[in-house]
């Protein structure tokens, strides 16, 4: 058949002429399992590590097969399993995460059977979030499509073996461990899985002061920025190993800067950078709790007032009576308001100008896919023309949304936006004057904590 690997990349090894006898517990690999394989590796925007993706895609879905044929009791979660995440993926050469029983797994590949060494990436030996309780060495032979599980050792033997060879990191943030580590037979690994106690191995727990950390980062990282944006840059190539497992550690920062060459287009970079930071590390304001007409401790402390259900207008002018004038605006406009939306105002101050922002929310119920909306309207408290140089910037974990200013021409009243979000998305509001004047309010999410 024809190798569908071909196309992925130039870099990996040719093949090698000499015979190597395969074991007879090698699993056949078949052209399905290497389409998938294919398919997930093209996910990796930095070509020159599609191909290590390729591989242990492969593993794992050698992996899986094996434990079927040998344990089918043992269920296998992939859900959180770095091959899947492209942005973890692409720094993490490794399968991480991978849950088996109660168990976390990490699958470490070589491609020959001669080899002494294997390449092991740190942040699965030194960064909680992706250490293991077993590391499992598989060999994958993509020339003859087979693969081969060769061995194992648990982390409290990792850590051992580490300190009595002084094992040190290598500068591109990788160990070389020798396979020997790994003499263990295969079948030792199931009666683990099987019988022990996964509070048998213990892993170190994650550090509670991440967020603190990346927050002190902020500005070398924003530095770093012009180097990181770079075509086919790597993360080693660029930041410290302490920037590193900060960043590593940051699923949405790591997503950030995974996508960072499609950024700065349309926005500030250095915006969309901060506005990330501020999402990652600022306490939440909670508006699923309007829909019970409550405020959270934050919007309170923050004197945030709550609106009463939307109705049709009676009178003019109080912040309550003010919103319903806006609600016929924008309904008038085609944007419909349902009955069962909350929503609050806040009154600003941006250099010395009144503003009142109006925050509306609501559900967007689905069976595949729910989600939230958050309506924004900002305007004055006193009745005022708006600031000429006024804008609203919303961002969420990915980038800038949308960034609305004043049309001088139609005289602007208010500025509306409105965007939607999956349950776990917050999203963050700025406030800015052109001379560099900016209010950023706390992130909004929604958790409504009740059932509809």
């Amino acid at each position: 058949m024809n190798n569908l690997s071909d196309n992925l990349t130039n870099n990996h090894q040719p093949m090698s002429l000499e015979f190597e006898v395969l074991p007879i517990n090698a699993i056949n690999l078949d052209a399905e399992q290497i389409s998938e394989a294919v398919e997930n590796s093209l996910e990796i925007k930095n070509q020159a590590q599609q191909w290590q993706t390729y591989i242990n895609t492969l593993a794992l879905l050698a992996f899986k097969e094996w434990l079927t044929e040998r344990a089918d009791s043992l269920t296998v979660n992939e859900d959180k399993c770095t091959v899947f995440q492209p942005a973890i993926a692409n720094v993490i050469p490794a399968v991480a995460n991978l849950q088996v029983g109660k168990f976390k797994l990490c699958l470490l590949t070589n491609d020959s059977l001669n080899d002494d060494e294997i390449v092991v990436p740190r942040a699965v030996v030194d960064l909680p979030e992706y250490i293991a309780h077993f590391y499992v060495l598989i060999e994958v032979l993509e020339e003859q499509e087979t693969a081969i599980v060769s061995g194992f050792l648990s982390y409290q033997q990792l850590m051992e073996k580490q300190t009595a060879a002084n094992l040190q990191p290598e500068t591109d943030w990788t160990y070389q461990i020798p396979v020997s580590w790994f003499a263990q037979e295969p079948d030792y690994l199931l009666l683990n899985l099987r019988c022990l106690e996964a509070n048998a191995i213990t892993l170190p727990v994650t550090n509670n002061q991440r967020t603190q950390i990346l927050a002190s980062m902020q500005n070398e990282l924003m530095a770093l920025l012009p180097q990181l944006q770079l075509p086919n840059v790597e993360l080693w190539q660029v930041l410290t190993w302490e920037q590193g497992s900060a960043v590593i550690s940051n699923l949405e920062l790591l997503n950030w800067l995974d996508n960072l060459q499609l950024q700065g287009h349309n926005y500030s970079l250095q915006d969309s950078f901060k506005d990330l930071f501020k999402l990652l590390t600022q306490p939440s304001i909670n508006v699923g709790r309007w829909l019970w007409d409550e405020l959270d401790e934050l919007a309170a402390e923050l004197s945030w007032q709550l609106l009463p259900t939307i109705a049709p207008i009676r009178a003019l002018r109080s912040p309550v009576e003010e919103f319903q004038v806006i609600t016929n605006q924008l309904q008038s406009r085609g944007l419909e308001i349902p009955s069962q939306a909350r929503g609050a105002y806040h009154d600003l101050l941006l250099a010395g100008f009144p503003l009142r922002l109006y925050a509306v929310t609501w559900p967007i119920l689905s069976e595949s896919d729910p989600s939230w909306t958050l309506l924004l309207v900002l305007g004055t408290s006193a009745q005022n023309t708006l600031p000429a140089y006024l804008k609203l910037r919303v961002s969420d974990q990915t980038s800038i949304l949308v960034e609305q200013g004043i049309n001088q021409e139609q005289g602007d009243s208010y500025l509306f936006t409105r965007v939607v979000g999956n349950w776990d998305e917050k999203f963050l509001v700025s406030v800015s004057l052109v001379d560099g004047v900016e209010l950023t309010l706390p992130p909004f999410t929604f958790y409504p904590g009740r059932s509809y």
